[in-house]
């Protein structure tokens, strides 16, 4: 337990003119947070929590939540989406704040008796006295908001003019926040449905018609069989939740691992593995890639069996894969353009997914692709695919899974460009993997 302390002023002027470079040079939500809880402990406030949670406009996510701790540095949890909220965060100061529409919240924290909200028995084990709490929004009518507490473990609690510099200090916090989270919808919002790297090219102001480049890729094209017939036998919504599954199981394989899905299209999506020109960087992609269809084909399988027990038809479907060089860039009108890959390969790979509706098999390859893997493979023929002018050898996979099993190829690492609380999003966009797990202790505030 601390002693009551002065706050220096002008360290406090220090913390908002850091806060407000923080603004303007674009720094992520992680710094700022971890930065001014730093630059406020050394001001003399007592601080010994900071708790703070951003809403964010996310596919995956309703909120980022950040735990500052004098003792033990920054933790940080993704709150996922769900249609209940958890009891224990209706048990909370912030639920409270929300439902009475207040702005702040100001408890002492006995050493015994009974509690207002079951957050303050953990605060207590903590040694708290005195917490505070509040809610910020980032404008009528917007969907992004900060909500926070400040905790000490100081003899007394805060003195008054300690409040009143927190409440200061959080409009110069909020402001930062507002534009780290803006930086960071705008990343997220263009990776959800460009993809991260077309994202980051566009971030990055690959933005004019014919801006591009050409690269070489292994290349995916998947699709769905009998949509109509799906489209028609079960209606609107019933169709949309049945190609999300098909997604969902299908797709999500080849968005990791070096591929991105780079566009849905329709019922049918295209993946891209980008690799050097060379061999090795070449048999990396396509083993890669080769891998993550192996995967695709359990997930469909475990669908379809899941699909079974609901009295569902089962989902077919077909996958192409090929190798070769595609553009890469924008592409459309003058002011309505796509971020996508084209050229050639890309038209070969639609015209060798199509064959396995010929061939009445799952997967079909071109040699080309086949040549990089260690994989048997089977001849189904020789093709003339329409638009293409040489004839394509096409093959079919003869194992059901590749030499190693697939495990090492397609274990999922965090990206290290990523920050720590980009990558608390991007571990756990497996739903699967993490399905049943996420703790409702999470939501601490």
């Amino acid at each position: 337990m601390t002693i009551h302390s002065s706050v220096s002023d002008l360290l406090l002027d220090k913390v908002a003119e850091w806060l407000t470079q923080a603004a303007l040079t674009g720094e992520n939500l992680e710094t700022t947070v971890r930065g001014f809880c730093e630059r406020m402990a050394a001001t003399g406030m007592p601080l010994n929590r900071v708790h703070l949670t951003f809403s964010m406009l996310h596919p995956l996510y309703d909120a980022l939540g950040f735990t500052w701790r004098r003792a033990g540095g920054l933790t940080i949890e993704g709150y996922r989406h769900g249609n209940e909220k958890p009891e224990r965060f209706v048990q909370s100061p912030y639920y409270y704040l929300l439902s009475n529409n207040l702005q702040h919240l100001r408890r002492r924290i006995d050493v015994d008796g009974a509690v207002e909200f079951p957050i303050f028995e953990d605060l207590r084990k903590e040694k708290v006295t005195d917490y505070m709490a509040f809610v910020q929004t980032f404008g009528a009518g917007s969907v992004q908001g900060m909500m926070g507490s400040w905790s000490t473990d100081s003899i007394g609690g805060f003195s008054e003019e300690m409040i009143g510099a927190l409440m200061r200090m959080q409009n110069h916090l909020a402001m930062a926040a507002k534009m780290a989270v803006l930086g960071k919808l705008a990343n997220n919002m263009l990776t959800t449905y460009l993809g991260g790297d077309a994202g980051k090219r566009v971030l990055n102001g690959q933005i004019r018609r014919g801006d591009g480049e050409t690269i070489r890729a292994a290349l995916v094209m998947g699709d769905m069989r009998q949509s109509t017939v799906y489209a028609e036998k079960e209606g609107r919504q019933a169709y949309i939740d049945t190609l999300n599954e098909f997604f969902d199981a299908i797709a999500a394989p080849f968005n990791r691992n070096g591929g991105e899905i780079l566009s849905f299209l329709g019922d049918g999506f295209l993946a891209v593995y980008p690799c050097g020109r060379h061999k090795d960087p070449s048999k990396v992609a396509c083993e890669a890639a080769l891998s993550a269809v192996f995967e695709a084909q359990r997930r469909v399988t475990a669908l379809n069996s899941d699909r079974q027990s609901r009295n569902l038809s089962e989902v077919r479907y077909g996958i192409g894969l090929h190798v070769g060089n595609v553009m890469f860039g924008n592409v459309g009108l003058k002011d309505r353009l796509t971020f996508s890959a084209f050229g050639a390969a890309v038209n070969e790979v639609e015209r060798l997914q199509s064959l396995t509706k010929k061939y009445a098999t799952e997967v079909v390859a071109s040699q080309a692709f086949s040549s990089y893997t260690d994989c048997e493979w089977g001849k189904l023929g020789e093709e003339k695919l329409r638009g293409v002018r040489q004839r394509f050898t096409v093959v079919s996979p003869k194992a059901a899974t590749p030499a190693n099993g697939g495990l090492e190829i397609f274990q999922e690492t965090a990206p290290d460009s990523l920050s720590e609380a980009e990558q608390v999003i991007l571990l756990h966009r497996d739903a699967k993997k993490f399905e049943g797990r996420l703790q409702v202790e999470n939501l601490t505030p």
